[in-house]
């Protein structure tokens, strides 16, 4: 059974000290900063945070050591994410119109029910694209490792010694954010689902949507493109049954309660849970509890906190500004 803590970002208010304590984890802790990518060794406030004990695994530098070391594994590693690329771009395209669909048939003029039965079977077309989308990535992944074998390859064996040292000694293990993709390809290219699952563990940001069921990417203002939601696909899935949403107040239009209604009942079966500065929720098996100010999506467009019994429908303030943690 895994047990952890999926936090927000840790930037402007971190929390994984408080993180550590609620694990009551007593010994050095595995960190992972490989989304930092060629910053990952800058983690001397990540290290103060949790109280000097933390290792660094260094994944981002370990994976560029295997690329050079094993050129042929690098050349075919290279062309996986290529094909993967171009899958995200097509489905992209068909993403696009299938949403704006969805989101015309939740604003037209007509009875109420008419509408809302149009828009379960645009918003059921949706969940199966994102599920089509998802075996197609898997696909791809698998391919490349029954045909590659990454595992069996020597560079790659190489560090995953030094790796399976370094956790034998850990009591915890840290996941940083930074840059998803990139996290998730390091974790998953070293086996970390297999290697870390006993162990506890704090995740934040990107960290905690690599190690969920499903990695969605959101943004509804970003500073290019349209903003519609995407499936990446499959995280580790140490965590399941929650999509996670960090910097959910400043990524999404948490006041427009069609946009968010759209959001959530796309994902139904998950709890969207909006992760902002000192939000938590804690995992122990499938089971989960919620911080404070923790909120979820629901199909109605309001934000509630799952614990309470009279749910606040407004997501929170901002908070006061403190010393920072690289997100």
């Amino acid at each position: 059974m895994t047990v952890g803590v999926l936090l927000g970002p840790q930037r402007l208010a971190p929390i994984v000290g408080e993180a550590v304590e609620m694990l009551k984890i007593d010994g050095k802790i595995a960190a992972i900063t490989a989304g930092w990518q060629e910053r990952e060794s800058e983690d001397q406030e990540l290290c103060d945070a949790l109280g000097n004990t933390s290792v660094n695994l260094m994944l981002h530098a370990r994976g560029e050591a295997v690329f050079r070391d094993d050129p042929d594994f690098f050349a075919a590693h290279r062309a996986k994410q290529d094909r993967l690329r171009n899958l995200q771009e097509l489905y992209r395209l068909r993403l696009a119109s299938a949403l704006k669909g969805a989101r015309r048939v939740q604003q037209a003029t007509a009875p109420r029910d008419l509408i809302e039965s149009e828009l379960e079977e645009a918003l059921q077309a949706l969940r199966l694209l994102d599920t089509h989308h998802a075996a197609k990535v898997r696909h791809i992944e698998e391919e490349f490792e029954r045909k590659v074998r990454p595992l069996e390859r020597p560079a790659l064996r190489r560090q995953l010694r030094e790796i399976d040292a370094i956790l034998g000694e850990c009591s915890g293990v840290a996941i940083a954010g930074g840059h998803v993709a990139v996290l998730y390809n390091r974790l998953r290219l070293f086996d970390l689902r297999s290697r870390i699952a006993h162990l506890p563990m704090l995740a934040w940001s990107a960290g905690a949507m690599a190690v969920s069921d499903r990695i969605v990417l959101f943004h509804d203002s970003p500073p290019q493109g349209r903003g519609n939601a995407e499936v990446l696909g499959a995280g580790l899935g140490l965590f399941p049954g929650v999509v996670v949403l960090p910097h959910a107040r400043r990524r999404l239009m948490l006041h427009d309660h069609g946009r968010i209604s759209v959001f959530a009942r796309r994902f139904a079966g998950a709890t969207c849970i909006a992760l902002d500065e000192r939000c938590w929720v804690k995992f122990e098996g499938a089971r989960w509890t919620s911080g404070p100010n923790t909120f979820q999506l629901c199909s109605d467009g309001r934000l509630v906190d799952p614990t309470a019994s009279n749910p606040p429908q407004n997501p929170p303030s901002d908070r006061p500004q403190t010393a920072a943690i690289r997100a």
